[in-house]
């Protein structure tokens, strides 16, 4: 009997993030990859030990017990992936199919599972097939590692499939025009890196649409009825300070009476403890400045066209409720330090 085998690597870890920006990067030491529209999931196997993270650091293998199967599956019996859990439909990804799987019955789940089963598509390897760290060592040699592990363990069109990567800038901008169909975005990574948990700085995304994950501190009502209107956005500041920077409303109709009962129940105060919803104005009702504070629980993904002087210029979009992301993972630095391409027609005419 093989002795007992602990991983160096040890669940929780704060996955390695992406920093907004609008344009793919250009030059050398970048690596270039599809943004995959799917949960982020960590996959620790030691032995006959599985478990599946979430970008929340929330155990996942509830959800996705053919992702647990798949991974066990494996003849490597102890490493760390850093991959995406996608459901494809005819030929699609469909994340809606992902929120379904968040669900309190497991004959449920499991209903879900058999019918639609879910794809683990990797793209990091944190630790080899003998369990050994890889954080430490650059990019570069990481890759190179996950493509002879994917050679070896991943079978053909099987359900643990290796993303692809590329350091041409051609193909990175092939990959970005067909955005909207099986891909959110590029991301592109420094070569030279080594895996940072929980940081920013040395990845960056691309999206077509520009968004952003919000805490939903507060809601207001519709003018008419005791119905939500819309729902009041907030960033966390590096203090932990939750600040109030705009709000949603596109809410469909038949959608309001669910949410309103959802909200409610999570009624409490302050909602935000930065800054919070404005005061009235001229342009003001005294309905429109009522709101009701929430506890910081739910998140919601945004599209936006420009975010100045600490909240979104005009209206947010409503994309879709991120139930797998945490709200303290809602921080400024996803919009306050992206760079901006406007000012660069300036220059044309110098």
């Amino acid at each position: 009997m093989d002795p007992p085998v602990q991983l160096e690597l040890k669940p929780p870890i704060p996955p390695m993030e992406a920093l907004l920006v609008p344009e793919i990067p250009e030059g050398p030491g970048w690596q270039y990859e599809p943004k995959w529209d799917g949960f982020r999931c960590l996959a620790f196997r030691d032995q006959d030990k599985i478990y599946l993270q979430s970008k929340a650091e929330k155990p996942l293998a509830r959800y996705f017990p053919e992702i647990v199967s798949a991974v066990a599956a494996l003849e490597a019996r102890r490493f760390v992936l850093d991959g995406e859990i996608v459901v494809p439909v005819a030929g699609r990804l469909a994340f809606d199919e992902l929120l379904q799987r968040i669900h309190p019955a497991e004959s449920r789940i499991r209903k879900l599972a058999a019918e639609r089963p879910a794809l683990l598509i990797v793209f990091d390897l944190l630790a080899n097939a003998q369990g050994k760290n890889l954080i430490q060592a650059p990019l570069r040699e990481r890759r190179q590692r996950l493509e002879v592990f994917a050679g070896r363990f991943f079978s053909r069109n099987g359900p643990v499939r290796l993303s692809p990567a590329t350091q041409r800038l051609s193909q990175a901008r092939k990959w970005f025009r067909t955005v909207g169909g099986n891909l959110d975005g590029i991301i592109a990574k420094r070569l030279d890196s080594h895996y940072r948990p929980g940081e920013r700085d040395a990845v960056v995304k691309i999206k077509r649409v520009r968004s952003v994950d919000c805490v939903v501190g507060g809601f207001r009502y519709a003018s008419h009825g005791r119905l939500v209107g819309s729902l009041l956005l907030g960033l966390y500041d590096e203090e932990g300070l939750l600040h109030h920077v705009g709000y949603t409303s596109n809410i469909k109709e038949q959608d309001r009476k669910g949410w309103t009962r959802k909200l409610e129940k999570l009624v409490k105060p302050p909602g935000f403890t930065g800054r919070a919803p404005g005061g009235p104005s001229r342009w003001s009702t005294k309905r429109s400045t009522e709101w009701q504070p929430l506890a910081p629980k739910l998140v919601v993904e945004v599209a936006y066209d420009h975010f100045t002087a600490g909240r979104f210029r005009h209206g947010a979009t409503f994309l879709r409720w991120r139930p797998d992301k945490s709200p303290r993972q809602c921080t400024l630095d996803q919009v306050e330090r992206q760079g901006s391409a406007e000012l660069r027609l300036l220059d044309k005419n110098a």
